[in-house]
Order: structure tokens, then sequence, then C-alpha cells
């Protein structure tokens, strides 16, 4: 867990190799319980954050699909 909890990531491919270097630790067995729970929860925050980019290109692929190219304002 190298990220600050706290701090939003910095862009999609962060937030993804964060959730793997996550995965890798949890998966280890290795952390107390509380530590645990905390790796869940950010977790879940990168989950939700890598599946709101990935919903807003998809808006924006639609638009393009459509044939109405709009400006694509990142959320």
């Amino acid at each position: 867990m190298s990220q600050d909890p706290s701090q939003p990531p910095a862009s999609y491919e962060a937030a993804l190799e964060e959730l793997e270097q996550l995965l890798q630790v949890i998966e280890s067995g290795q952390l107390p319980l509380e530590q645990l729970l905390t790796g869940y929860r950010r977790g879940a925050e990168l989950l939700a954050f890598c599946r709101g980019k990935l919903d807003a290109v998809e808006q924006q692929i639609k638009i393009l699909d459509e044939g109405a190219l709009k400006p694509w304002t990142p959320q």
C-alpha cells in the first residue's frame, strides 16, 4: 500500500497499479486484521475510481459513435 489512502489516484493507470499491488498484499495473508480492513476499503475506493473513469470514456465513445463530437470533461 504505497499510496496515501487519503489522496485520490493521479490517473486510471495509477489507480490500477495501486489496486494490483494492494491485492497482492491482501492475498498474501500477512496483514493484521486492521490493516486488512483498511486495505479492503482502499481497494473499494480504487475500484470505484477506475469504474468512474471507464464509464466516462464509454460515454464519450457513445457520443463519438453517434457522430456528435462534443468536448470531453473528465469527472
